[in-house]
Parts: structure tokens; C-alpha cells; sequence
């Protein structure tokens, strides 16, 4: 019988993390004082309970748009150097406390910039806030900047993300609702990104089916899908019922390894599947797609890295080697140098999974 570990345990392990939004991972206190220092009074409520309670409501509606909504106050209040590097400061003490040890974190920097900061600006407060919450060195971050699909500002990020990747700026990536707005429409950033050897992701298959998907990874040429969870679309039950079928795509996406940033919570939340027991990520773990596990959103949700991985346990009675491996899938995947990755693989989390793996096969006393 496979051992299955509990929360606790699972927050001890080293884990990855490649799908995290900055504005959706914030503090519910921190929102309430951002906004009483700059004056923003349309928050749903001045408690931080009441607020946090209000986000688990709005994001568990079944709809993407509904659940973007939120975004709205997070957003609002980190319009300052200051909020800024809190936020980013406070996000990587959560993740760190969390056992994850190496995440991307993504954020938009053209949604901060209403009172006056310059998108470098932002970007640099954002890297001082990950500057001074990873000192302890217990985490690792790398930055991912994001362009709004339905905004016309994606090769002006672009070019913002060349010009910073050298000092913590690790990938670029779009966000936003898909419905309406193809990866293609912002085809001369990626590749212009592809031309300057850059990495970046594209939200795909998570509000929008197998077109999203491939677009994204056969005109823009895709490192890696956020969520793509609709690839489930293109795989079907064999006659035999034992076997599933790929089709063309999925099978394309299968053999090249593209990583899939899967977030299940969020993925219930947003209607893209029905309950994390009939989430497409146990199907696609079985058949070895390079999939990852991740929080999204981890505010709205109410989740963390840890609190993902045990409703996995719960959902399909995983056990350590299943942890493990999403876990390398991740570090694989990662907008990382080679030597890096491998470095975290071999040295922090074959290590760190061998010693929870032993404990839990100690005999009770």
C-alpha cells in the first residue's frame, strides 16, 4: 500500500512552484492597510477575515471572468514602490515558509503604473521586494512578466523582460481572459522574445479549448502551457476502455515534453474542471505528460503548494514518488540555467524527498 503522506508532511518537502500570479497571493491584512495608506476606500470590507472570506466566495463561482473580478482591489493597492515590494517581499517569506524552494512568480507590470510609476519602476520594486524576502536563502525566485491578451502593450513587456532577464527577470507570459483573444494576436512579441533567446509561457486551455493550445505552441512557439488543462479534449477512451487515445496534439504535446502549469484548485474554481478528483491532471499523470502542480492564485483560492499536493493525495492516493515527481517535472522545467536546475534536482530535492520517504517508512514505536 503506497504511503500517503499528511499536510504537515508535504510542507516539509521541497517543492517547485511555476504558476504563481504576484496580485493574487496577497496578505488579506496587507490589503487592508495598502489601501488605508493610499486612501483606496472600495475594498468589500476593512477586516482582514471578513476580506479573505469575501476572495474564497468570488473565486469559487465557476467562471474566469468572475473570478478575474477580484483582481480588481489586489491590483489597486499595489500602485507604489512600497506596496510593491511588500507584496513581493511577503510573497516570497509565504512561499518560503510553505517548503518551496525554487518558484516564478508572474505579475503584469502595466497594471501598475495608475499613480505615476514607470513600468521599470515597477519592475524594480518588484525585484527589491524578492531581493529582501529570499535573503534567509531558503527560496530561490525568478520572475516572469505578463502581458494583458486584451491590451496592445505585449512587445513593450517583451522588451521589458529582455532588458531586466539579467538581473531576476526569468520569462515572459500573457494573461487574461482567452475567449476573444488568441495567443496569435501578439505574435511580434513572441517572436521578437524567440529571436532574443528569451523563455516564455502562454495561458492556454484553461477558459478556451484546443485552439488556444495550439496556437500557442505552433505559432508562438510556447515553452511551456499555463494550466492547459483543455488538452484533455484531444484524448480519448479506446475502444478497449483501458488504453486512451491521443490525438495529434496531444500526442505532439506528450512527445515534446511541453510542461503543462496545471493549478487544479483554481482550475475548479474557474469552471475548467469539475472537482479535483475529475481534474484531467490524474489522466494526464498516467500517461506521463510533463505536468506540474501549482497554487495560481494563491489569495483567491485559498490555497498554497502544499495544500495542492495533499488534495492530489486525497483525490488519487499519491505518494511520495508522485510528489517527487511532479516536483522534478517542475525544477525540469523551469526558466532556469541547466546547470542550476540540475544542482537543485541532486542537491535539495532528491535529498529532501529520500529523508521524508524514510521517515515514513519507519515502523511506529
Amino acid at each position: 500500500m503506497t504511503y500517503q503522506p499528511t499536510l504537515d508532511e508535504i510542507r516539509r518537502a521541497p517543492k517547485v512552484l511555476l504558476h504563481d500570479h504576484l496580485d493574487g497571493g496577497l496578505r488579506p491584512g496587507t490589503i487592508t492597510e495598502l489601501a488605508r495608506d493610499i486612501g483606496y476606500g472600495d475594498l468589500p470590507s476593512d477586516d482582514a477575515g471578513e476580506l479573505a472570506e469575501w476572495f474564497a466566495q468570488i473565486a469559487d463561482s465557476g467562471s474566469l471572468e468572475r473570478y478575474l473580478e477580484s483582481f480588481n482591489h489586489t491590483v489597486a493597492v499595489m500602485q507604489t514602490r512600497e506596496g510593491l515590494a511588500r507584496v513581493a517581499a511577503e510573497c516570497a517569506e509565504d512561499l518560503a515558509a510553505d517548503g518551496v524552494v525554487y518558484a516564478e512568480v508572474r505579475f503584469a507590470p502595466e497594471l501598475h503604473t495608475e499613480r505615476g510609476l514607470s513600468l521599470d519602476e515597477v519592475v524594480e520594486a518588484v525585484l527589491d521586494g524578492f531581493a529582501a524576502g529570499t535573503k534567509s536563502g531558503a527560496i530561490r525566485i525568478g520572475v516572469l512578466l505578463t502581458a494583458i491578451r486584451h491590451a496592445a502593450r505585449s512587445m513593450e513587456i517583451a522588451e521589458l523582460m529582455v532588458r531586466y532577464r539579467d538581473a531576476g527577470v526569468a520569462g515572459f507570459d500573457i494573461a487574461g481572459p482567452e475567449a476573444g483573444y488568441p495567443p496569435t494576436r501578439h505574435l511580434d512579441a513572441f517572436e521578437y522574445l524567440q529571436r532574443e533567446n528569451a523563455h516564455f509561457t502562454i495561458h492556454a486551455g484553461e477558459g478556451f479549448g484546443l485552439p488556444s493550445i495550439w496556437q500557442a505552441i505552433q505559432w508562438c512557439g510556447a515553452d511551456r502551457l499555463g494550466h492547459g488543462v483543455r488538452i484533455i479534449d484531444d484524448i480519448a477512451e479506446a475502444d478497449d476502455a483501458q488504453t486512451p487515445k491521443l490525438g495529434r496534439l496531444a500526442a505532439y504535446v506528450r512527445d515534446k515534453r511541453i510542461p503543462l502549469e496545471m493549478c487544479p484548485t483554481s482550475n475548479v474554481h474557474t469552471g475548467a474542471a469539475r472537482s479535483v478528483a475529475e481534474h484531467p491532471i490524474g489522466l494526464l499523470r498516467r500517461l506521463y505528460f510533463r505536468v506540474t502542480v501549482n497554487t495560481d492564485n494563491r489569495l483567491m483560492s485559498a490555497t498554497s503548494l502544499s495544500g495542492e499536493f495533499a488534495r492530489l493525495v486525497d483525490a488519487f492516493g499519491y505518494g511520495w514518488d508522485d510528489l517527487q515527481w511532479f516536483t522534478i517535472n517542475a525544477m525540469k522545467s523551469a526558466f532556469l540555467p541547466f546547470d542550476e536546475r540540475l544542482e537543485l534536482i541532486n542537491g535539495v530535492i532528491k535529498p529532501g524527498f529520500a529523508q521524508l520517504k524514510w521517515r515514513g517508512s519507519k515502523p511506529l514505536a
